[in-house]
């Protein structure tokens, strides 16, 4: 580097020239400013960065620790006579979340003993006659199951072109009352929670609560060491950039990935690893808000 291109670490002294006071004292102001701005910069990144260490993190502590071999205990209120919200016991009743319960309210589709209720926080009791767009409901007795999903099997209650459904092992009586929560492709196997619970499964596929989700990919080609890179960093797809919180190999060879995600997108992990010209061979969910597969076979429940 020549002389005139480099810089001059003295500069920054107050010289002999007229107005150097000024000139100094300007460029220190400039360096202040410019220090303050590198300082809040700095701190953003190092919050980002353990914001992200924090949720790996907890992933891992999630993958480490012994998970509940079935969904936690909830109290079945709906057991005793005391009066409950209105949008709460349709929740129950097994039609919609709270949430969707409330715009129903609101829309004038619920009748209360033969008054239409339109307005929020109505309690009612098990002995009232409560309809939703004129049917009669009645709050049902909670139910869960942990399904270990076969391949050739759609995620729905019911087939219009008559395809085996997940629901199709259940007893007669499941089957009438449960609803996957949330949707595996035809072809992926593995973690699969069925319930008449319309508040959980409204909690569970919500973006905002970020449960957590685990892969066991098998891809035709090897995946290389700087595609697991590029799976945590973020791979494009049509519908935004999509980033696994973690991703390793879960034995020697590297045709086989193990995939942690809190999001939940169509086909999302088939499209993250197309973008990185892989063909999925094989998808199996292992793991799914903390339950996952420890001696249940597959197709069991």
């Amino acid at each position: 580097m020549s002389d005139s291109l480099r810089p001059n670490r003295s500069s920054d002294a107050p010289g002999p020239t007229r107005n150097g006071g000024k000139q100094a004292g300007s460029k220190g102001q400039a360096s202040r400013k410019g220090g303050k701005k590198g300082k809040r910069a700095h701190a953003a990144s190092v919050k980002r960065r353990k914001m992200n260490e924090r949720r790996r993190a907890k992933g891992k502590a999630g993958t480490d620790s012994s998970p509940p071999s079935s969904p936690p205990k909830r109290h079945d209120r709906h057991d005793s006579d005391a009066p409950v919200r209105l949008n709460r016991y349709i929740a129950q009743a097994g039609l919609c979340s709270r949430r969707e319960a409330d715009a129903w309210i609101a829309e004038g589709r619920v009748s209360v003993d033969g008054a239409v209720v339109t307005e929020m926080g109505v309690k009612v009791t098990p002995d009232q006659d409560v309809r939703v767009d004129g049917r009669a409901i009645a709050p049902k007795k909670l139910a869960y199951v942990l399904l270990n999903k076969t391949k050739n099997t759609i995620t729905t209650t019911d087939d219009e072109n008559d395809r085996r459904t997940v629901l199709d092992g259940l007893p007669e009586d499941l089957q009438r009352d449960l609803f996957p929560v949330g949707r595996l492709d035809r072809d992926t196997t593995g973690a699969l929670l069925l319930t008449n619970d319309g508040d959980l499964a409204h909690r569970l596929m919500h973006p905002r609560y970020e449960i957590e989700k685990v892969y066991l990919v098998q891809t035709r080609a090897s995946v290389k060491p700087h595609q697991l890179d590029q799976l945590r960093a973020g791979v494009a797809l049509d519908d935004g950039p999509a980033v696994a919180d973690q991703a390793m190999y879960p034995g020697e060879d590297h045709y086989h990935v193990a995939l942690s995600l809190h999001e939940g997108r169509n086909r999302q992990v088939r499209r993250m690893f197309e973008a990185l010209d892989h063909e999925v061979v094989a998808l199996d969910r292992v793991r799914y808000a903390g339950l996952d597969l420890s001696g249940l076979r597959r197709g069991r429940w």
